[in-house]
């Protein structure tokens, strides 16, 4: 087989998103005070966009933000104390930094993979592994 050949396979059965040249974009988080309380309101959402699992996400920016939460039936989240929505944003960014974003060629096309006691980020677009120093 040719070098094209072996090419063309191997670009067949990589993920669509891999050639789209859009830019990977986080929304902002939406929500309000609801007394010595913060609602955000599109948490949900905001795991989809990243992948990965709104109990992971939220365990994440509540441990960071030392706060306690929890998610509602209505999808919104509720948290117990008053936190800004700039620095709510800045620990989201912060998890996509850390388990989402692939650290060799930066697509947010990865999985998070355990494989014994270790947890890898692997990257759907170029192959790479990396493992996760944080414990979730």
């Amino acid at each position: 087989m040719e070098y094209t050949e072996l090419l063309k396979k191997a670009r067949e059965k990589l993920p669509q998103s891999v050639f789209e040249k859009e830019r990977f974009e986080i929304p902002k988080i939406k929500g309000h005070m609801q007394g010595n309380r913060t609602v955000l309101v599109n948490f949900l959402q905001i795991a989809d966009v990243l992948r990965r699992n709104p109990d992971h996400l939220l365990k994440y920016i509540l441990k960071e933000l030392a706060t306690p939460g929890e998610v509602k039936k209505s999808g919104s989240v509720i948290m117990g104390t008053k936190v800004s929505a700039s620095r709510i944003n800045e620990k989201i960014q912060q998890y996509a930094h850390e388990f989402v974003l692939c650290t060799e060629c930066g697509k947010p096309d990865t999985k998070i993979e355990k494989d014994g006691k270790f947890t890898f980020l692997k990257c759907q677009a170029c192959g790479a592994k990396h493992p996760i120093k944080s414990k979730f």
